[in-house]
């Protein structure tokens, strides 16, 4: 299913816009995010569904979401999102990214 990329918040758009423009390894990070981006736009449902009852609190109270996904980057990177269900489109909103091992700590692995 065909969504929208919305970002949850301004300042994460930011921080991609400023990966694009690197001149350090942090360029590919931006690659790998982009083209997670567009298999988004295609399909929605591309990455792995979070079981609810692992949603971290943190996601639940700032984003008031009900669904999380994770879209595995190379190098062990995670794109997390959820996604919402508009009156005429589907929307995946990006939460955030982060390492393998920051993703562990949120997750309580």
């Amino acid at each position: 299913m065909k969504s929208q990329i919305k970002f949850a918040e301004d300042k994460l758009k930011e921080s991609l816009e400023k990966l694009k423009d690197s001149k350090t390894e942090d360029k590919k990070l931006y690659e790998w995010i982009d083209r997670a981006l567009d298999d988004l736009e295609e399909n929605a449902f591309c990455g792995i569904r979070i079981q609810k009852r692992l949603i971290p609190k943190v996601y639940i109270d700032k984003y008031r979401i009900d669904n999380l996904w994770k879209y595995d980057l190379p190098k062990g990177w995670r794109l997390i999102y959820s996604v919402a269900n508009g009156e005429v489109c589907v929307l995946s909103i990006i939460l955030e990214w982060m390492d393998h091992k920051d993703y562990e700590r949120r997750f309580g692995y």
